[in-house]
């Protein structure tokens, strides 16, 4: 048996550049960060030669192709695992439509730990490579590159997305007290809305054709290195600035974004002394991000205790195997 725990995460400024209509002409670039929320794979070899995948629903099939779970089949496909297993994948949060990388932090924890299994060693930079192709080449799914590399490298980043498909990273290093200090800052509530992000991101795509769209993502991608430097040096009330300002710009980036109770959950922080929100991921439900200075923190958990809030911290580690048992030879 071997499982997998790999994070998800959440993006600061820049989302979107990541997409392939735009860092086509343009480099994009984003400020991500994996968090201590996570999803599991487990694989198990069996006896017989049939292939069992539990998730929401649970699959029993003798061919990989037969296979109705799209990630799980495609990444059985890339890693040559052909039959006699067992695959059960688990999440710490609603697994789809949270808007903080769920699909993308299950694809590399499925790859990651089918090559375990076939006890073949891989590094954070093919798993996230692999990932993108899986979900962005062979399933065609509207979605950018941060979140398959956020979760396969884990830490605080900047990504840079190059016209030759070249994603860079750049590892963000702050000293323990701005960690500390920008870590204490934030607070995650969720929305009570799920929502599919693929119709909001093929609109966007789709607006990347008007000149107005596109300048719009330019200057969201042009806040990563503001923000950057806002968050090595601690500076709080920036942070929570160039959040809003990322925010206000992504709303005109395509129609679905937000929503009246968005809106008003948003409102009722700022008006409780948030200096800064927006929605993780694509919009339309999941998970507000908040930046707020800790003096303010209780007045906004009671301003807002009509919702669920999601505890959270910074998490370090990227995708990795936390447990490896494999007592004979795997098929």
């Amino acid at each position: 048996m071997v499982i997998v725990k790999t994070p998800l995460r959440l993006s600061f400024v820049g989302g979107g550049s990541d997409m392939k209509p735009f860092y086509t002409k343009r480099p994009g670039q984003v400020i991500c960060t994996a968090i201590d929320k996570f999803v599991y794979a487990i694989v198990k070899e069996r006896f017989d030669d049939m292939i069992y995948i539990n998730y929401s629903k649970k699959e029993c099939v003798d061919h990989v192709s037969q296979i109705r779970h799209d990630l799980v089949r495609e990444a059985m496909n890339i890693t040559g695992v052909e039959k006699g297993i067992e695959i059960t994948t688990l999440a710490d949060v609603p697994s789809s439509g949270s808007g903080l990388g769920s699909s993308s932090s299950i694809t590399v924890a499925l790859l990651h730990a089918l090559y375990a299994y076939r006890n073949i060693l891989v590094t954070a930079e093919q798993l996230a490579r692999e990932a993108c192709r899986i979900e962005i080449e062979t399933l065609k799914k509207p979605i950018g590159k941060q979140d398959q590399y956020a979760a396969a490298y884990g830490g605080v980043n900047q990504f840079v997305f190059y016209e030759d498909g070249v994603t860079e990273r750049i590892p963000i290093s702050l000293d323990n007290s701005a960690k500390r200090k920008f870590a204490s800052s934030l607070l995650l509530y969720y929305t009570g809305m799920t929502r599919k992000a693929d119709a909001i991101l093929v609109h966007q795509q789709q607006n990347f054709s008007d000149k107005r769209v596109f300048d719009t993502m330019v200057r969201m991608a042009a806040l990563v290195e503001p923000f950057k430097a806002a968050l090595c040096s601690g500076d709080i009330l920036e942070c929570g600035r160039l959040l809003d300002e990322n925010w206000d710009l992504k709303k005109r980036m395509a129609q679905g974004i937000t929503n009246t109770p968005i809106d008003e959950m948003a409102r009722r922080a700022k008006q409780a002394g948030v200096l800064g929100a927006k929605i993780a991921g694509a919009g339309g439900g999941g998970f507000l991000l908040l930046i707020a200075p800790r003096e303010r923190q209780g007045d906004i958990m009671e301003a807002m205790k009509a919702y669920r809030e999601l505890p959270f911290m910074l998490e370090d580690s990227g995708s990795k195997v936390i447990f490896d048992d494999r007592s004979y030879s795997s098929k």
